[in-house]
Parts: structure tokens; sequence; C-alpha cells
């Protein structure tokens, strides 16, 4: 079983690639095929990765809110914060 590559942070990862990375990872684990030290380690990558599901989700619905509503100024400084960071 080869391991997926993790995204690299050089390129930003994008919601499908990471998504993808992270339906493989829960595949695996309903397996039951892997041990416990195998499980725990794919668990902790599945738990980065939606985290980062989550972050790219959030800043789409940022920019979604900065340009259905760009007259408040609020919805600008949300997302330049956020894509800086």
């Amino acid at each position: 079983m080869s391991k997926k590559t993790p995204v690299s942070k050089a390129n930003p990862p994008d919601f499908e690639n990471v998504l993808t990375e992270l339906e493989s990872l829960v595949e695996q684990l309903e397996s039951g095929k892997l041990g416990l030290s195998d499980s725990l380690s794919r668990f902790e990558q599945g738990v980065a990765l939606s985290r980062q599901c989550h972050d790219l989700l959030e800043q789409a619905r940022l920019k979604v809110s900065q340009l259905t509503h760009p007259e408040d100024p609020e919805s600008e400084q949300d997302f330049m914060a956020r894509d800086s960071s």
C-alpha cells in the first residue's frame, strides 16, 4: 500500500486535492487492514486534512461574501486577514 505525498506547502493546496487525500485515508481506515500504529498515524493525517478543508472552505466563504457585499468593509478585512496568513 503506497502512501500519498502530503500536499506541498510550496504549491497552495486546492480543496479538491485535499478532500481526495482525506477520502483515501478514510477508506484505508475503514478497510480494517491497518495496525493500531498505522491507523493512529492515518487518523492524525486525516484530522490535519479535515482542518485544511475547513480553512479552505472558510476562505472561499469569505471571498464570496466580499464579492457579494463589496460595500461591507468588514467582509474585505476578514478575507484579507485570512488570505495573508
